[in-house]
């Protein structure tokens, strides 16, 4: 994994995501602080990021921005609820990561066919592999 600053940086972007529909319900906070910790970055550190944003670092190698998509997928399902606005940014944040748009929109379709909407890594890492070659 990266530096302490682009954990921070990707755990500010998760936040800001979450607060796409202008609310942090409690299944987003509980899951954002499992990937805080899972980060290294502790509770203390992840209530300033609430509060004030961390600033953005680009994530260098592709297989990080894919992990991050993948999280920002799991984020958008743990309410179980998908609002336009949501998809629409999740899919334009891939695109700002310089993810392939037909993959971004594939994963975005294929989640309906899993439980909760949760695309196996696997399945995900194979639709981004089949859109580089």
């Amino acid at each position: 994994m990266g530096t302490y600053e682009e954990k921070l940086s990707i755990l500010s972007e998760m936040i800001s995501f979450a607060r796409v529909d202008y609310s942090l319900k409690d299944s987003e906070h509980h899951f954002l602080l499992s990937v805080a910790s899972n980060l290294g970055i502790g509770e203390d550190t992840f209530n300033e990021l609430l509060k004030k944003k961390s600033p953005k670092v680009v994530l260098k190698s592709q297989a990080e921005r894919i992990v991050q998509f993948h999280r920002l997928l799991l984020l958008m399902n743990i309410d179980e609820e998908q609002h336009e606005k949501e998809i629409s940014t999740l899919h334009n944040i891939g695109l700002a990561m310089g993810l392939p748009p037909s993959a971004i929109g594939q994963v975005l379709e294929v989640m309906h066919k899993y439980p909760n909407k949760v695309v196996p890594p696997d399945v995900l890492i194979n639709i981004f592999k089949a859109h580089y070659n």
